[in-house]
């Protein structure tokens, strides 16, 4: 995230500096999103990222939270991915999505892809992941495509999304998949059941597995946490108005003028969500985690300032193994 009154330079070292702190306090993963013509997200090339990231940290995994397959060739993913792979061996994960970006970005990004389309996902993934294997079936018209490098150990493919389409599209592939309940919309439970419920098991993965993403903001208390949330809120309530730009700092967010409307949206925003004191928020990951049986917990952490997000990253880090909390910083 870019905030206001920062340079982009700070706001990428800020993200790396995030990751290492995850990396210090024993967390699994740490994905990057592709996100393209929003000023205040600087995610639009999460390869680079994911590339610098890993190289700042040692044992974390490092990945995609996604690459929106409808933008990319598969091919040059593969080939993107694959060099990752090889150079941080066991460390890559590669979660693939869907969502495409405002029209006219769209149209730069895809224009020599028109070959493939929103409804071709499936397909594209298939592709990706014969690219990454080199296994396509005999007589397949990719199969003598060479991919260099060819990684030893290639990522393993998550398919992301925040419906059960998307969860039914993860099941038929017998892919791992990640739900985005960060989104607020609301049927994490139901898409993962589903998910469960029809995993068919693929040369790739024997059982299912499954992820669910949270907005995440832990505060001394409830009320601090709101205010902490606000910039974010701020800059996305803008956006749906048309209003793009950096998130807005402390200072800017205080003199905001907050209408019925305006508090309506923050409400709906950190509804459902992980949003409080440490007893507050403790209680809202264990029941999400409790009515999603999900494997794994995954939060995003949408906050102005950096230390906010490391204490964050701490607090929550010390509900699930209590030593992380005196971890040493690097």
């Amino acid at each position: 995230m870019l905030g206001s009154g920062h340079t982009t330079h700070q706001g990428l070292q800020a993200t790396i500096a995030l990751a290492q702190r995850a990396d210090d306090l024993g967390f699994a993963r740490y994905w990057m999103a592709e996100h393209h013509g929003v000023p205040g997200v600087a995610s639009s090339a999460p390869t680079v990222m994911i590339g610098a990231i890993a190289a700042a940290t040692r044992r974390i995994h490092v990945g995609s939270g996604g690459v929106m397959l409808p933008n990319h060739v598969p091919l040059v993913v593969a080939e993107q991915f694959g060099t990752l792979a090889s150079l941080y061996p066991g460390r890559i994960d590669l979660g693939v999505g869907r969502a495409i970006p405002e029209p006219l970005t769209a149209a730069v990004l895809q224009r020599s892809l028109s070959r493939y389309g929103v409804d071709d996902f499936g397909q594209q993934i298939m592709q990706l992941a014969g690219f990454l294997s080199g296994d396509f079936p005999a007589g397949h018209s990719y199969r003598e495509v060479f991919v260099s490098p060819h990684a030893d150990q290639p990522p393993a493919i998550w398919v992301l999304g925040a419906s059960v389409g998307s969860a039914n599209l993860a099941a038929t592939l017998g892919l791992p998949f990640a739900f985005a309940h960060h989104f607020g919309r609301g049927r994490a439970a139901e898409a993962l059941d589903r998910y469960r419920h029809n995993f068919r098991p693929s040369a790739a993965f024997s059982e299912p597995y499954g992820i669910v993403t949270a907005q995440v903001i832990c505060a001394p208390t409830n009320e601090d946490a709101e205010r902490i949330g606000k910039p974010a809120a701020l800059m996305f309530l803008r956006m749906m108005r048309g209003q793009m730009g950096l998130m807005p700092s402390p200072e800017e967010v205080a003199a905001h003028r907050w209408t019925p409307e305006d508090l309506a949206f923050l409400h709906q925003r950190h509804h459902g969500q992980a949003v409080g004191s440490v007893a507050t928020v403790r209680a809202a990951l264990g029941e999400l985690l409790a009515t999603t049986g999900a494997d794994e917990l995954m939060m995003t952490t949408q906050m102005y300032s950096l230390d906010d997000r490391i204490r964050t990253l701490e607090q929550v880090g010390a509900m699930f193994v209590p030593e992380l909390a005196s971890a040493p910083s690097r």
